[in-house]
């Protein structure tokens, strides 16, 4: 018995340690970087904000939002977002397929081959962008480079102990906790 309730204590410390790491070093916005393309995942604020900033920038020429709601018309995320119709036809492309971080991953994923990129900015929320960084790196080539720029939130600790369950349910194979 008192082998079970080390082991058990050692993994309970394992769990609580590896939580405040998760939650004391949320990833940050990237800097000028530059990129092929800027990949922004729907479903939090800021971060289609943060994707035109870097469109508008130069760091990236071309954006991919995934995840977008099929209600959601061109015109609409245009007069939304002050984006002007030449802008929306050159740069911004609106993906509809994506309903979870799975799916966005395979979304941006088959934008990212179909324009050849070899280098892609992942924007996202903080507490998300390591999970969604890992799905992303499940069915990209090897050769793609993945810069991660996170939107900077104040995540609630409830959000924080899911998206932490999340990343570790992912390590284990075949669990998609999405």
């Amino acid at each position: 018995m008192p082998i079970l309730r080390r082991v058990i204590s050692l993994i309970l410390i394992a769990w609580i340690a590896g939580f405040i790491l998760f939650a004391m070093s949320l990833p940050r916005a990237a800097g000028a970087q530059r990129s092929d393309a800027v990949v922004v995942l729907t479903g939090g604020a800021g971060r289609i904000e943060r994707g035109l900033e870097v469109l508008h920038r130069g760091w990236s020429p071309r954006m991919l939002v995934s995840g977008v709601d099929p209600q959601v018309k061109k015109g609409e995320f245009a007069a939304q977002f002050n984006i002007t119709p030449a802008e929306m036809e050159c740069c911004i492309t609106l993906g509809y397929r994506a309903f979870d971080t799975t799916s966005n991953a395979r979304e941006s994923a088959d934008w990212i081959e179909q324009h050849g990129y070899r280098s892609v900015r992942l924007v996202t929320s903080d507490w998300h962008l390591r999970r969604a960084k890992a799905e992303l790196a499940k069915v990209l080539p090897a050769k793609v480079t993945v810069i991660d720029d996170a939107v900077r939130t104040q995540p609630s600790l409830r959000i924080l102990m899911v998206e932490y369950h999340k990343l570790l349910f992912r390590s284990v194979p075949g669990l998609d906790p999405s």
